[in-house]
Parts: C-alpha cells; sequence; structure tokens
C-alpha cells in the first residue's frame, strides 16, 4: 500500500462530463490489449501434487476473437462436453480472499506438513531449524552487498562480499501504539472480526513498537549483528507485533531477486539468487520521488534496514490459524506474486491478466507525465540511488511509476529485456511490451471513485486514467457467470467505510471503463456486510473477490498477519455455517505480493513485469483436504485459468493475457514447468469424485 500506512483517498470529484464522454465505450473493450480471445488453456486436472498437470493450452500465442462488450449474457452452449458457464466441478463457487505482502518462506518457513507430503520451505532446506535458529544451509541464504556501475540500471549488479553482519533492523513505518486504545473502541469501528472462540478485537490495541518510527528496532536485542540470513522475529517479538514493511516496488524487486542466467543450475534454470534483498532496502528502498541523495545517507537511511529477512515461526505458534488450514486443506508452495513489486499492480494483473497502460479518453495509448515515468538509473554518483521513483510528491510531480518497456532505450528497459532474451525459453509475447504504451508497475490511483464519478487526473495527482482494456468480470459477464468484488470499506462508492480504509488500488473493477459506467456492473462492487449477507442467505456469487481493509490485510507496519487471520476465519465460519453453500464452495486464501520479504523458492520470469516470489496460497474446502502441498507452478493469472476452466468459457482475457499461458508439465524437478513459461490453473488443489 501506499506510504506503508493508510492511502489518501481521492476528494470527492463531480466528472459529469467526463463520465459522460466515456460512457459510450460501455459496450464494448478495446481490441488493444482488449477483447476476449479464443483460447482452451484449462486443464480439468485434479489432486495431482507433483507439478505435472498437462497442458490443453496454448502457447501464449492465440489471437483476439473479438471485442466483449461485458454486458451480454450466454450461457448454455457446448464448450468440449461441458455447458459454459456452468461449472464443470463441484465447486459451484469460489472466494477468492486476498491479504498484504508475505512471502511463503516469510509466514511457512518452518511449517512440517503432514506424513506423506513435502513442502520446500527454510526448514527442509535446512537453511534453519525448527526453533528458528541458524542450520546446516545457512549461508544459502546469506545476503551481499553490491554496486552499481556507471549510471544505468541493473537487475544484477556486481556483488561485493558477503554481509559480515546484516544491516540493522528498523522499525520503518512500524506505529509506537497501536490504531485503537481498547477492543471495544475497534469493535465499533470494525465489522470483520470474530470474538469467539478468540476476540481478535484485542489485536487491534496492541502490538506497537514503543519506539520512534524510523529508528533501530531495539526489540530485536541484536539488531546491529544479525547474522546473515533469515531472522527468526519468534525469537524477539510476537507474530501479534506490528513491525516494519520492506521496500516493494518494481526495479527495486527485480534487483531483489538477483535474476542472472550465469547463476542458472538444472534445479534454478532462471538464475535467480534472491540474494540482495536488504543492499536494495538500505540504498534506494520505497523511492526518492526525484530527490537527491540526502547528506550523511547511511543504511539506516531508508528506515528499512534488514527487515526483509524477517520470517515468523509456525513451528513455534505463529501464524497459527493458517497452519491449522493448511494442515486441514490444501497449500500450494509454487504460488507467486504475478508483477515484480507491490499492490496495485498485481490486483490489477489478477484482474486483466495484464499490465494496463496510460490512455487518453478514447482508450488509445498516450504519455503520462514525465514525472510520473520511471528511471531506475542511479544518479551520478551514487551507488543505487535511482534518478526518479516513488508513490508520489505532490508538489513537485515526481515520483515514477510507469515504462514504455517496449523501447529498450528507455530507463531500466534494457536490463531486463536482455536478461529475458538470455533465458533457455522465450519470454511470453517476446515481454509483454506494446509500442508506445506506459504501463503502470506501481502504486497509483485507480481512474473511477466508487460512486462512478471519474477520478480528477493530473501531473500531482498519480491517478492513472481509466482504461477500456478486458477483464475478467467482463469476460464472466459475458458468458452469463456472476460475480461481484466486495471491498471492506467501500460504502456503497463513497470509499469511507471503517474510517476510510477502503483500498482503493486493490479494486481492478475501478479502472475499468466497462465497469465503472455501466451501473448494472458497477453495482458489482459491494462491501464486507454484503459478503456476509450473501452468506447467510444463500445468494453468493459463482466468483468472489474479496479485500479487507487497511486495519485488517496483514500489511506490515499497518496491520498483522493475525488480524488477516481473523478476517478469513470469519469468513470461512460464516460460509461453514451454511451447510448447502459450504457443500460446493472453495475458499481460496493468497496475499497480493511477497512485500519485499525474502524467500527461497523457485522464479519463473515469465514476462518483462514478473514473476515474482512465492507467496501463500490455501484452498479450504470439502474437495481439498488432507493436508496436500501442491508443488505445481501458479500465480495470480491461475485463479482466472481456474474460472474460465470450472466454468468452460473457452475463452481468455485477451490475447495479451497471460491466462493464454499452458499448464505446466513434468520439468527437472516439481517445481519448474517443463515447458516454460507456464502456469497452471489451480485445479491441482482439489481432488474431486471420478465421476
Amino acid at each position: 500500500m501506499i506510504n506503508l500506512l493508510r492511502k489518501t483517498r481521492l476528494p470527492a470529484f463531480t466528472g459529469a462530463a467526463a463520465l459522460a464522454a466515456l460512457s459510450v465505450l460501455a459496450a464494448s473493450c478495446s481490441d488493444d490489449n482488449g477483447g476476449s480471445s479464443s483460447s482452451s488453456s484449462s486443464s480439468s486436472g485434479g489432486g495431482s501434487s507433483s507439478g505435472t498437470s498437462s497442458s490443453s493450452g496454448s502457447s501464449g500465442t492465440s489471437s483476439s476473437s473479438g471485442s466483449s462488450s461485458g454486458t451480454s449474457s450466454s450461457s448454455g452452449s457446448s464448450s468440449g462436453g461441458s455447458v459454459v458457464g456452468v461449472a464443470k466441478t463441484p465447486i459451484q463457487h469460489v472466494i477468492l480472499i486476498i491479504g498484504e505482502n508475505r512471502t511463503f518462506d516469510h509466514v511457512f518457513g518452518t511449517y512440517t506438513p503432514p506424513a506423506g507430503q513435502t513442502v520446500s520451505n527454510l526448514l527442509s532446506k535446512g537453511i534453519v531449524n525448527a526453533d528458528g535458529t541458524p542450520g546446516p544451509n545457512f549461508s544459502q541464504a546469506q545476503q551481499y552487498s553490491a554496486t552499481t556501475t556507471g549510471v544505468t540500471y541493473s537487475n544484477s549488479p556486481t556483488k561485493g562480499s558477503p554481509y559480515s553482519v546484516l544491516p540493522p533492523m528498523m522499525t520503518g513505518g512500524a506505529p509506537k501504539t497501536a490504531d485503537f486504545s481498547s477492543a471495544a473502541q475497534a469493535q465499533a469501528v470494525e465489522p470483520a472480526l470474530p470474538t469467539q472462540p478468540v476476540n481478535y478485537y484485542t489485536y487491534l490495541a496492541d502490538g506497537g513498537t514503543g519506539l520512534a518510527s524510523n529508528a533501530i528496532d531495539t526489540r530485536f536485542t541484536n539488531a546491529t549483528s544479525l547474522p546473515n540470513g533469515p531472522v527468526n522475529n519468534h525469537a524477539f517479538i510476537t507474530d501479534d507485533a506490528y513491525a516494519s514493511s520492506p521496500v516493494h516496488r518494481f526495479f527495486q524487486m527485480w534487483q531483489q531477486t538477483d535474476c542472472n542466467i550465469k547463476a542458472a543450475t538444472p534445479a534454478n534454470p532462471t538464475g535467480c539468487q534472491n540474494d540482495l534483498f536488504p543492499w536494495v532496502e538500505v540504498t534506494i528502498g520505497a523511492g526518492n520521488n526525484g530527490a537527491p541523495l540526502p547528506v550523511g545517507f547511511s543504511n539506516t537511511s531508508t528506515g528499512e534496514g534488514s527487515t526483509s529477512m524477517q520470517f515468523l515461526n509456525s513451528a513455534q505458534g505463529d501464524a497459527a490459524y493458517f497452519t491449522s488450514l493448511a494442515q486441514q486443506y490444501a497449500l500450494s508452495d509454487n504460488f507467486h506474486q504475478s508483477v515484480m513489486g507491490g499492490t496495485g499492480a498485481n490486483h490489477i494483473m489478477l484482474g486483466f491478466g495484464s499490465p494496463i497502460y496510460y490512455a487518453d479518453g478514447s482508450g488509445n495509448a498516450a504519455t503520462p507525465p514525465f514525472g510520473q515515468i520511471e528511471n531506475p538509473n542511479p544518479q551520478v554518483g551514487t551507488n543505487n540511488y535511482y534518478t526518479n521513483d516513488g508513490y508520489g510528491n505532490t508538489t513537485t510531480g515526481d515520483g515514477g511509476s510507469y515504462v514504455n518497456c517496449a523501447d529498450n532505450t528507455q530507463p531500466g528497459v534494457a536490463a531486463i529485456l536482455n536478461y529475458l532474451g538470455s533465458l533457455p525459453y522465450k519470454a511470453f509475447n517476446a515481454g509483454d511490451c506494446q509500442a508506445g504504451q506506459y504501463y503502470l508497475v506501481n502504486n497509483y490511483n485507480p481512474g473511477y471513485l466508487g460512486t462512478g464519478e471519474a477520478a480528477p487526473l493530473g501531473a500531482t495527482l498519480y491517478t492513472i486514467p481509466p482504461t477500456t482494456q478486458n477483464n475478467i468480470g467482463l469476460l464472466l459477464t459475458k458468458f452469463g457467470v456472476s460475480w461481484k468484488y466486495y471491498g471492506e470499506g467501500f460504502d456503497g462508492g463513497a470509499e469511507d467505510g471503517e474510517d476510510g480504509t477502503f483500498c482503493n488500488i486493490c479494486d481492478p473493477f475501478l479502472y475499468s471503463t466497462q465497469v465503472m459506467t455501466n451501473p448494472t456492473l458497477r453495482a458489482n462492487n459491494q462491501d464486507i456486510g454484503d459478503l456476509y449477507a450473501d452468506l447467510n442467505n444463500g445468494t453468493l456469487p459463482a466468483v468472489s473477490i474479496v479485500k479487507p481493509d487497511s486495519f485488517l490485510d496483514g500489511h506490515p507496519a499497518s496491520s498483522k498477519l493475525d488480524l488477516f487471520e481473523g478476517f478469513c476465519q470469519k469468513i470461512i465460519a460464516e460460509l461453514q455455517a451454511n451447510p448447502a453453500l459450504w457443500a460446493n464452495t472453495a475458499v481460496m486464501i493468497t496475499f497480493d505480493e511477497g512485500g519485499g520479504y525474502y524467500d527461497s523458492g523457485y522464479i519463473q520470469p515469465i514476462d518483462f513485469f514478473g514473476d515474482g516470489t512465492r507467496i501463500p496460497m490455501i484452498v479450504v474446502s470439502k474437495y481439498s483436504t488432507g493436508g496436500n502441498v501442491v508443488h505445481t507452478y501458479y500465480d495470480h493469472v491461475s485463479f482466472d485459468k481456474f474460472v474460465e476452466s470450472n466454468w468452460s468459457l473457452g475463452a481468455t482475457i485477451s490475447s495479451f493475457s497471460r491466462d493464454n499461458l499452458p499448464n505446466p508439465t513434468t520439468g527437472p524437478n516439481a517445481y519448474v514447468p517443463g515447458n516454460q513459461p507456464a502456469i497452471g490453473d489451480l485445479m491441482d488443489m482439489f481432488t474431486f469424485p471420478s465421476s
């Protein structure tokens, strides 16, 4: 999220003229990165945990089969023996719950699965012991300092020696005191936590650091002498304590993961080494909005230090609820964030299957204000202090987040394209960058307010104009499959519920002209109370995406993981209280991105934008029991593939979207697809009756 804490909401804006001009586009999708494409990339598999699901998909080069209105209802036709728009499995409802900013190893680094299952994590690799102390292979996770030479960005800069000790642990933006003074005060504002068997509202009233922001975190008794490797939070603080948030931005994460084909091995054919996490934190952090290097800049100046190396210890009781779900249901240890970087771009990728670009009022590609264009080249005389990158300075207009990645003369582009060109497989759509399009790779506000009014634009407002690119909501509507996005705090479009903690950048449909200018489709954006009502009344749509507010989303610094666990626990309890609905519903719990935390897992770069690090994915359903750990390679767009497969749509979001990718085939190990780039459709997370 923006600035680590609460996002600043846009002021009310009356854009009647702009809205009227845009409304004529509501009946059609642009064929430029829009329109559905004819591609059957889904799998009817189920139950496999080997990562060997067969591909029935396209090579990622399918052509568009025309635009989608997003308003037509089409069902009843045949698609491969199934009925289009009707669930082909017992799963008639799917609920995707999205938390914030935790890698797989950060949450499940010491997880031990049930007998007969294997998992890839810090413990299984011997990087740490079950008590969180350094394991025999601790050095496998060691981190390096590095140097950028010249004035050109490198995604894999020249490494120096490993750190003798990690940079200091810092408090960053973690609060000194909790948001609320009591559980009762919290409950008066926040409706989305359970009170039984544990009153989660007490967690909203405790856990403050007791320390100043951007200071050395003395709760870690050896904060300035940490061994070079993952840091066991449990030895110093509980999982109910607020802690700093690492940098999680696009060009920074490419550097953190340090992907270099020269480091490739048979088990790691892409050469992503994951060994520059603290170095990126202390050299650039979350950006500078074009400002020069401060005088006296040091490894504590960004306020982050080695926050990225923290992990929770499930073996010692951290993340207890998610651990219990993993033991009982199904866990993926190979699910990835789809875009390098942060919240907005990853939610957009989930909704659109591709990034969105800066457009004019007719949906045509346009050039954004100069100050909003990324420039990660290091300032002259600095070591990795970017020229222009950040969430935005409303005074100067600087704060880059757009990239024209089809032009390798643009800052930062050549390094990534050159790396993609070195891979042993062809990147999806040659990097998936179209000429003249400036793609949003970090967090800017969406083009619409929740009311349907067009958001104000300008050089200092950091709002991406509305897009006419196709999205999963329009695709579902075309084929008569019901859907809703439940964003806590939406409040009927006012976006002011729960003290204004609604996440506007998380709702992919707030970016869409076709959705937001159509009153019927716009009404699919709802609040958490609407979800509870639909669960209780049996009126749940086929496809639901659920987002907590920023109190409960689990984002480091502004939230805590136990609060996100409570949010999920209440939804699952409400669902299971309706036996008829529980019998045919799957709940999927994941995160938007890894938040800049270290992870030891394999990364498959698909295109210019990602993938990034692993993140947790838990599937809770009557057909996902037994504690299976599934190794098939997935990312966020796997959810779109699941929806398209389960409801037999026989179509993808667009000709450019990642749902055109095939399902993985057998590779050199369970985690590496044999037909890269490939992503699964999540069917392996289920075991369905053979009939």
